[in-house]
């Protein structure tokens, strides 16, 4: 992506990637400090949504803690299903662009009439349905979004659970300038025309990797930003199955292959299936491989940037307008009174 050229600078959707940086930069990890003492009152966080504000959010937040001890317990579901259960002992957190999602709403009517003492919302827009339910809500500085798919919200909301998970253990958030710059640098990599094209022809993309909310999350922009069709494979499901009904004319990207199952996926993807493999990693792999800078503990976040570069490198190539989807909407259901 680069914003000097034309091709790229007419789409929202580009602007608001590349405006992501900035956000990060300006990020105040001090944003989540009020709601620490409710927090710990409770056994466990719970942290819900519907689509990009639950996927990468929600599931980042509780593969960050695993990798440290999985102290506090964090589970999350989407909001429908989280009315099944019961939630008085878990500090929720309902994250809502746009304040006016029905499934998060309709959650929350549900805690506040059972008298709930701590269910908080996460929404980029003040005077909403969402703010006046909830007992305490973090307005997002990202601001507004024009595009439909959802992307520099995406990384604020990361980094406002990022910042929770720090100030409940009384530690600074250190390291955001650097990750500003190496998000940049994910999302304008220059990607190998013989790659786009790979992608671009292929029938249906999946993508395969950790259930830390990236290859989800890039699952679901692949739809919105490409309209081609994908699936989400965990882990190392893609070897576990499904390569049954896989076609030569379909393509998996690998984020950050794990190194020991690389063969595998080599054996029944490419061998046999006889179809393209490209890995998204900070290391050389056994297919075409997309490099990206190491982000470390916020890897995370720059593998989703690098994931997005990806993504408008195909839309572009299909000449596809990324501002407007023909049936996706801004808010996919939207609460409406009465």
């Amino acid at each position: 992506m680069n914003l000097q050229e034309e091709k790229y600078s007419k789409f929202a959707l580009v602007k608001e990637m590349l405006q992501t940086s900035d956000v990060v930069r300006s990020f105040g990890h001090h944003a989540s400090s009020r709601f620490v003492e409710a927090v710990n009152s409770k056994k466990a966080i719970f942290l819900t949504g519907e689509g990009s504000s639950r996927i990468f959010p929600a599931k980042r937040a509780m593969t960050a803690t695993m990798r440290n001890g999985g102290h506090p317990l964090i589970f999350t579901e989407g909001s429908t299903q989280a009315m099944e259960y019961d939630l008085k002992d878990f500090a929720v957190f309902g994250a809502s662009n746009s304040g006016q999602t029905k499934e998060v709403v309709r959650l929350f009517m549900k805690l506040k009439e059972e008298g709930h003492n701590a269910f908080f919302g996460m929404t980029a827009n003040k005077a909403t349905k969402l703010e006046e339910i909830s007992l305490d809500t973090h307005i997002l500085n990202c601001g507004k979004e024009d595009a439909v798919a959802a992307t520099m919200s995406v990384i604020e909301q990361g980094l406002f659970y990022d910042s929770l998970l720090r100030n409940l253990k009384g530690e600074e958030m250190e390291g955001l300038d650097e990750l500003a710059d190496l998000i940049e640098k994910a999302l304008t990599l220059e990607i190998d025309k013989s790659v786009v094209d790979a992608m671009k022809n292929a029938d249906m993309i999946y993508f395969a990797g950790r259930n830390n909310g990236v290859v989800e999350e890039l699952t679901l922009k692949t739809n919105e930003i490409t309209r081609k069709k994908s699936d989400f494979l965990e882990g190392t499901y893609a070897v576990h199955g499904i390569e049954e009904v896989m076609d030569k004319n379909e393509l998996v990207i690998i984020v950050e292959p794990f190194e020991s199952e690389e063969e595998k996926f080599k054996e029944c993807l490419i061998d046999g299936v006889n179809m393209n493999v490209v890995a998204i990693s900070t290391r050389e792999t056994q297919f075409p491989t997309i490099r990206i800078p190491d982000g470390k503990k916020y890897k995370e976040y720059v593998e989703l940037a690098a994931g997005w570069n990806v993504l408008v490198e195909i839309g572009i190539a299909l000449g596809i307008d990324l501002d407007k989807p023909t049936r996706a909407r801004k808010v996919g259901n939207e609460y409406l009174p009465g």
